[in-house]
């Protein structure tokens, strides 16, 4: 779908591939469930940092 740069649009429970901070250089996308947003920011330009419920963070790219 589209990206994650604006806050409103992030939801808990969303389903979201991110950029974990390691991916970066690659640009792999690891998808899950947002379960906390962590920025507080209304947008961000590389996208809104979440938590999956892996426990994972990284930054929204895509809203699936």
């Amino acid at each position: 779908m589209t990206g994650g740069q604006k806050r409103a649009d992030i939801k808990y429970g969303l389903n979201v591939g991110v950029i974990l901070k390691e991916d970066q250089s690659t640009g792999r996308l690891t998808y899950g469930k947002v379960q906390k947003i962590l920025t507080n920011s209304p947008t961000h330009p590389h996208g809104i940092k979440v938590r999956l419920h892996t426990g994972e963070v990284g930054r929204v790219k895509e809203i699936v």
